[in-house]
């Protein structure tokens, strides 16, 4: 993919010459002063180690016990999946597919892309599948919400905090740490400066 010398505003669609901003500046649209570029320090080289510390935190995060719930001597272990699969089982597989898809899928989907595409960049190695998996990438960010499953764990445990016993497992743990490494993945990555890389490494292939 070649990086046009002309962008449009995403908000007023202003045709702007582009630029690239050092590290610490911003651009922004002189029309409608929308945020256009932020460069990020060391985009890469985070993205990369993020990204190896959420693969390794996936399993536990989506196997381990999140809690536990004791009532009348009777005890549950509640993960990720099993949520999942519980909405399944009491027939309500549309909500239950989604469930899954925007706590599990494409949380561990944007993980694994990220570590793929920032390692081809790290290592400075060209693939012919890089620009794909950034699109895929792109499309698919909005669709992990991995914050609001957190806040719907939060709201069950203050309900059922008063007519069941409640024991924190380490898969909660596992599942805060992975939602601060997506968080943190989103915050460093540097979507104009993977682009260029990724152009770089085609042009350098073909010569």
């Amino acid at each position: 993919m070649k990086i046009s010398n002309y962008l449009a505003c995403p908000e007023c669609d202003l045709l702007l010459q582009r630029v690239f901003p050092a590290v610490n500046e911003k651009a922004h649209c002189p029309r409608c002063h929308y945020l256009l570029h932020r460069p990020r320090i060391q985009s890469i080289t985070r993205t990369f180690a993020l990204s190896l510390a959420g693969l390794f935190l996936l399993l536990p995060a989506n196997l381990l016990p999140i809690v536990s719930i004791k009532i009348l001597e009777n005890t549950h272990d509640g993960t990720l999946l099993s949520g999942s699969v519980t909405l399944f089982n009491e027939g309500m597989w549309a909500v239950a597919v989604v469930v899954f898809l925007a706590s599990i899928f494409f949380p561990m989907l944007s993980i694994i892309l990220s570590l793929l595409i920032s390692g081809h960049l790290y290592f400075h190695r060209p693939n012919r599948y890089l620009s794909v998996w950034l699109r895929t990438l792109q499309h698919i960010d909005e669709w992990a919400m991995l914050e609001v499953y957190l806040l719907g764990i939060i709201v069950a445990c203050v309900k059922l905090a008063s007519m069941a016993e409640l024991k924190f497992g380490l898969g909660l743990t596992a599942f805060v740490l992975l939602l601060w490494v997506a968080l943190m993945l989103a915050s460093n990555f540097d979507s104009v400066l993977f682009w260029q890389r990724i152009e770089q490494l085609n042009v350098h292939e073909k010569k």
